[in-house]
């Protein structure tokens, strides 16, 4: 069960790191399909900076934390995927179903229950104490 857990949180992890580096070279294309619009150079920055910062850094922590079965590395995904989640919802009471609104929030919930799945089955490691 847990090589199967750490195998697809690793799986999904490249995912990310791939989502990352699309947004890094192909910022505009890849935007455009997930319905965001850029206005101008700082828009162009912004998508390329703030998305390829989130799913690298959450695709890295993946990575790192199933490769080093350490728990504690899947808080950092699991939180940013959560609170993503939780805005998707607040979004659809707030302003209603979009076409396709469905497909984000199941990624996103799947890597949720994967993060948190393995947040409490894999390993968690002490981090040393510098005070002595």
């Amino acid at each position: 069960m847990r090589f199967v857990l750490t195998a697809l949180i690793f799986l999904i992890g490249l995912f990310d790191l791939f989502m990352a580096g699309s947004f890094l070279f192909q910022p505009l294309d890849v935007a455009r399909g997930l319905g965001v619009m850029q206005v101008g150079p700082a828009g162009v920055s912004t998508i390329r900076a703030d998305f390829m910062s989130f799913f690298g850094v959450a695709g890295f922590a993946m990575l790192w934390g199933a490769w080093r079965r350490n728990a504690d590395l899947m808080l950092v995904p699991l939180l940013l995927f959560s609170v993503t989640l939780a805005g998707r919802a607040i979004d659809l009471v707030v302003s209603g179903p979009y076409p396709g609104w469905p497909v984000p929030m199941a990624v996103e919930a799947i890597e949720v229950v994967l993060l948190l799945a393995g947040w409490r089955l894999l390993p968690h490691h002490k981090i040393a104490d510098l005070t002595s």
